[in-house]
């Protein structure tokens, strides 16, 4: 594996643009309503700060996750226990760190996954996936890793749990935290938060997955270890986007290989980037790539078949068979959501019926229509 790379300006201001571009993309709330957040919140605040003991934590309105309470070493109070607790009204999460007398010594709300819809007082944090206890920035004090599910109850995204990863420093005094908002926004941005191992292998040792997102060639691909899957990687034509290498593979990032696909020139210059893992944590086994017109347009399309596992909400391991469409456009390919909301298919779906159902879906009256 290769160590995270200084990025170029280009590379810099790109990213920068994108984060600017997903603030912009939230509606403003009107002035009623802002104000009206304004009120629930100061309310919530009012509750928060009122927790002095363990005691309180329940009487001002949140609800501990007792299968989630750990110790820790705080260097400058000793062993305290985190409790996590998620608030009964708008299911923000907020870690408390108690001492044996039931006495908070620190608590915070201040997390990546209470930000999930900017806005508004509701979030939707639905349970939490994973917590560690690492020190990742080398300085012999113990960090927080932190992961929680969440569900979106409406947009492109209702209704599909997906994680959300977190970083809490120890300060240098020991009593509380801090986090790196910069680092939080790559986890995420980068599916680096599959699971406490990948957040570690990152924020600790300094292995990425941003190349695999920002990569331009093939070469620039091979230099970060990206390991081709031969026995599927091959050449078709693609009408005006012209002859391309069809390269699937994985780079290994702790114990998960993150999947991509990338059709690339023969100047080894990448065109497209496919991500038909969505946000399942791991390939398990890819079971083919077909290159065929899907949608009836006379362009090729590109069906992808692969089996995924994934930890499930109380952490047990779930192995799933999956499938994604890709129907080839003038400027490139554009994934299919009519079909997969349709149907999902089975471990016992082979290739060849599901390129046969897919076909049916847009008309097709046989294989050799």
């Amino acid at each position: 594996m290769k160590h995270i790379r200084r990025s170029g300006i280009w590379r810099k201001f790109i990213l920068t643009v994108l984060m600017l571009s997903l603030l912009w993309s939230f509606p403003l709330p009107a002035e009623g309503a802002e104000e009206s957040v304004r009120a629930l919140y100061r309310e919530y605040r009012e509750r928060l700060e009122a927790i002095t003991s363990r005691a309180d934590i329940a009487a001002n309105g949140f609800e501990i996750v007792e299968d989630q309470i750990f110790p820790i070493e705080l260097s400058g109070y000793g062993e305290v226990s985190m409790i996590p607790a998620f608030d009964r009204d708008y299911s923000r999460l907020a870690l408390f760190f108690v001492q044996e007398d039931g006495a908070v010594l620190y608590k915070t709300d201040q997390l990546e996954t209470n930000n999930r819809v900017l806005g508004q007082m509701k979030q939707p944090n639905k349970a939490i996936a994973a917590i560690s206890f690492q020190d990742l920035n080398r300085d012999g004090r113990m960090d927080v890793v932190l992961i929680t599910f969440c569900v979106n109850e409406s947009g492109s995204y209702a209704n599909k749990p997906y994680k959300v990863g977190d970083v809490l420093f120890q300060d240098k005094a020991g009593t509380g935290f801090y986090r790196d908002y910069r680092i939080a926004d790559k986890i995420n941005r980068f599916g680096m938060n599959k699971g406490a191992e990948s957040i570690t292998a990152f924020v600790r040792d300094g292995y990425s997955t941003e190349f695999l997102y920002t990569a331009t060639t093939l070469d620039e691909l091979l230099r970060n270890q990206f390991q081709i899957i031969t026995e599927q990687c091959h050449f078709r034509t693609f009408g005006k986007l012209g002859r391309l290498q069809v390269v699937p593979g994985v780079y290994r990032l702790a114990t998960y290989d993150i999947f991509m696909i990338y059709l690339v020139n023969e100047q080894g210059n990448i065109l497209s980037c496919l991500q038909p893992m969505g946000d399942y944590d791991n390939l398990y086994a890819l079971k083919g790539i077909n290159c065929r017109d899907i949608d009836g347009d006379g362009l090729k399309d590109i069906v992808v078949l692969a089996r995924y596992s994934y930890a499930d909400a109380i952490g047990q391991l779930v192995v799933v068979s999956d499938y994604s469409i890709y129907y080839q456009r003038t400027n490139g390919f554009s994934v299919d959501t009519e079909i997969h909301n349709n149907y999902q298919c089975s471990d016992e779906d082979t290739m060849e019926a599901l390129v046969e159902k897919a076909r049916a879906y847009w008309g097709w009256k046989s294989e050799n229509d």
